[in-house]
Order: C-alpha cells, then structure tokens, then sequence
C-alpha cells in the first residue's frame, strides 16, 4: 500500500508555530533575568510570522488534510487571526508588569504560545479526536500558567482547582467523544454528519454522547452550572493570566462549539439547542446578577463573561445562518472589550500593588483623562450601550433570536427569549457603570502618576478607539462574519 503524503500547507500556521517556539525555548535557556527583553522579542517575532503564515496560506474555498481531520476555510482564517491579535496584546500588556514584579520568566512567553498553539489546533480541527488532543494542549498550559507565581498560595489553590475541574470536564468530553464513535464509527465531522442522518438522530446512545459532548463545551465557555472555576481562576491568578484566559481561549471555545454542534451534530440540532437555551438562560441570570455583588474587579469581570456567554450560545441555539454569524461577531467584539478592561487593571497595578478592587480606579479621571476615557470606552461596550459596538453584538444576537422564532415551527416564538437578555443587559449595565462612577465621581486615593511603556499606552488607547471605531462602523466587522459564515 502507497503512503500519501498530506498536503501541509494548510496547517502552515500551526507548523511555524511550532517551529519557533522551540526556537523561543532554547534561546530563552542562555537569556539572563536582566535580559528578558529578548524573550519577549522572539516571542513576538513568533506571533508575527504566525499571522505571515496564517495570510499566506488562506484558502479560498475549505480544504481538507491529514485524512479528513484538519480543515482550512475562512471562518478559521479570521479566528486565527484574532487568536494571534489577542495574544499580542496579551504579551505587551504584560511585559512591565512581569517585570517589575519579578515575574518576567521565559515561561510565560513559550506557554503563551503553546496555548495559542492549542488555539490553532481547536480552530482547524474537523475531528473529534484532533479537537480533543488541541484542547488538552490549551489547557496544560493555562494549568501551569494558573500557577505561574510560585510564591503565591492563592494562585496555587486556582490552579489546583482548574486543574481538578478542567480534568473532569475533559473526561467528560471525551466519554461523549467514545459514545458518538461507538455508535456511528467516525471521528470526522462530516462523515460523522452522515452517518446520524443514516442511523437516525433519535438513537439514545447519541442523545446520551451529546450530553457529554454539550457538558465539556459548556465548561470551556464557563456557562452555568458548569461556571465555577471561572471567578476563583479570574481572581486567584496574576492579572497577566487572567488576561490571556480572557481573550484567546474564548474564542476557541466558539470554535468548539461550532465544529462540533454545526459541523459535525447539525441532525441533532433539535436536541443539543434545548441543551444550549437552558445553559444560556442560566448564565444570563447568574452571571449579570451575582456581578453586582462583587467588589473585586476581576470576579466582576469573571462574572459578567458568565453573563457574555448566555449571548454568544443564544446566537448558537438559533441554528441558523444569521444567528452563527452573530455569535461569531459577539466572540470577536466581546475578547476585545475584555482583554481592554484587564489592560487597564494592569495599567493601574504597580510593584506590590494589585489594582483588583473597584475602588482601586477612584479618581483615574484625574490622575490621567485619556485611560479614564479608555476605560469608559470598554465598559460602555461591555455594558452594550450605543454607539460602541457591544450594543450592536447584543442586538444582533437578539434580532437572530427572533428571526429563529419566526422561522421555527407554528406556535414557539422566543419572543421570550428576547426580553430576558434586554432586561439582563440593563442589569449588567448597572455594574460597569458603578465602575465609572469610582473613575469620575470620587477622588482617587493615591495620586502617583500612571506608568507604562509608550507601546502599551499605544496599545491600549487603539484598542479603546476601536471598540467605539467598530460601534459607529458596525457594518464592517459584521459583513465579514456573514462573509466567512456563508
């Protein structure tokens, strides 16, 4: 029997990847303390030929390699991009804050880059077994990365915690994973499409996988009640790696979602959308709620993501075009809002200084007016308050929500639906407008000055602008969804 060999170009991305962070490994091993900076040099490098690769190799139609259990289309070509972005911002947020705390370690940087690594894999995966090793590889490094001060008790028990609850919820999706097999005899989510549709979608043995399946998908989101590790991990690790939580992995986890749901269940939809509306529901409830009581900005953040998920598996749920295009655009809008507002708690935070308390921003309106601005910009966005663009995220979704209903079967209107996430994003709203409250109304506590490299400030005020840019230019952004969801 002829070997065939594969056709590699499509995982050209994942391949440099991987290439130059053993380039960042074995350079970082004669790298003194002092000379960290070129660390963080090549780990940039590494990003940016990355996102070479990922433009290079764009496909223009879907393309399959490795026997059907990799993909390339162009809804991955835009995911990996903001994967590579997100990353980005993550290290150069960062790179003072290591410093000055004594924490800037080549670890972080090549463990970055293995859970974007990990990323990648998610995002191209077209097989239930390449999606699984891809999501194991995201989270060993977040475990470590969880853990990354070694001094630190409370990081060590958020860590220990991840570790324990993350390993269930894998086992769990691996069951599920085990279940599918056994019943239908594939792994490859198109082969796997056809063969529940020649089986026939109301075998038990299938409902049951599923379950499995929907429970590891919704611990990855961190949607209720699968949503415990999320404000412990938010709160317990170094605002760096809770940052990089934030940002990347939730976009993989919409990539989760979809592969396996639309791409390879699409003849269970009946029964996975009841399984997503409850965990919807729940998180919407949940997470706006218990984020009023919080004083701690990162579990608020924590929370309110609980919240911003309900949303993006609502525009799931639908199971239609304009609902995953939707969702797609919520994912992309909301990590950007996100990894925004933890600059900013990384901005204010300074050697033996945390700024996790909300009251930890009082006064920022006079100790520098530009990031006060900034930081109304993203919670204005997060709150989804026009014109910045997570209003336009929630109403999209919401206009996909109701537009599912019209089209469903006489008598189920979700009309219902629809209410419950306006009258929960009002209550959110109430939250990250307290936070403003503390930035313009009461005067600040400690009047030092901010300090931060030109690059971050840079950063951070473009990535402000932008989240008011997408808002007033929504059509944008959004017709490249629907472009690549098609």
């Amino acid at each position: 029997m002829d070997f065939i060999v594969p056709d590699f170009s499509p995982a050209l991305p994942e391949i440099v990847l991987l290439g130059l962070i053993c380039v960042v490994l074995i350079a970082d091993l004669f790298v003194s303390d002092e000379r960290r900076i070129v660390t963080w040099w090549l780990a940039m490098g590494a990003l940016a030929a990355t996102l070479a690769a990922i433009l290079g190799s764009a496909p223009d139609l879907r393309t399959l390699t490795f026997s059907g259990s990799y993909v390339a289309d162009p809804m991955g070509q835009i995911l990996k991009i903001v994967s590579v972005g997100l990353m980005a911002l993550v290290f150069i947020y960062s790179r003072q804050y290591l410093t000055v705390n004594g924490l800037s370690r080549g670890e972080f940087y090549t463990l970055g880059l293995f859970a974007l690594l990990g990323v990648l894999v998610m995002i191209s995966a077209n097989s239930l077994l390449t999606m699984y090793l891809g999501l194991e590889m995201l989270s060993l490094a977040l475990y470590a990365l969880v853990a990354f001060d070694r001094d630190s008790a409370v990081a060590a028990e958020s860590a220990m915690k991840y570790f324990v609850l993350g390993a269930i919820a894998s086992g769990m999706l691996l069951f599920g994973i085990s279940y599918i097999y056994g019943v239908t005899g594939v792994l490859e989510f198109g082969p796997l499409s056809l063969a529940i549709r020649s089986a026939g979608p109301d075998d038990v043995a299938l409902w049951f996988g599923l379950a499995f399946l929907v429970v590891g998908i919704a611990f990855k989101f961190g949607a209720v009640p699968f949503h415990m590790w999320l404000p412990d991990v938010y709160q317990g690790a170094r605002t760096p790696v809770t940052l990089l939580i934030a940002s990347a992995p939730k976009v993989a986890a919409f990539a989760l979602a979809m592969r396996i749901l639309v791409d390879g269940l699409p003849e269970l939809h009946g029964a996975w959308q009841g399984m997503l509306m409850i965990l919807a529901v729940l998180s919407l409830g949940l997470g706006n709620v218990v984020a009023i009581a919080q004083s701690n900005i990162k579990r608020m953040l924590a929370y309110s993501t609980i919240g911003h998920v309900g949303f993006i598996l609502l525009g799931i749920f639908t199971g239609t075009q304009t609902g995953y295009q939707a969702a797609m655009y919520y994912t992309i809008t909301y990590v950007l809002m996100a990894a925004g507002a933890f600059g900013m708690v990384i901005l204010l935070s300074r050697q033996g200084f945390e700024a996790e308390e909300i009251s930890d921003f009082k006064g920022l309106n006079s100790r520098s007016p530009w990031f006060a601005a900034m930081m109304a910009c993203f919670m204005f966005g997060l709150a989804g308050i026009p014109p910045w663009v997570g209003f336009w995220a929630k109403l999209n979704v919401i206009s996909a929500v109701l537009d599912a209903g019209r089209l469903a079967p006489e008598g189920v209107v979700y009309t219902w639906l629809a209410l419950l996430m306006v009258v929960f994003s009002v209550i959110g709203a109430f939250y990250y407008l307290r936070v403003l409250k503390f930035v313009y109304f009461d005067a600040p506590d400690d009047s030092a000055p901010l300090t931060a490299p030109r690059e971050m400030q840079v950063v951070l005020s473009v990535n402000g602008l932008a989240i008011l840019g997408l808002g007033l230019v929504p059509g944008t952004l959004l017709a490249l969804c629907a472009s690549v969801m098609a």
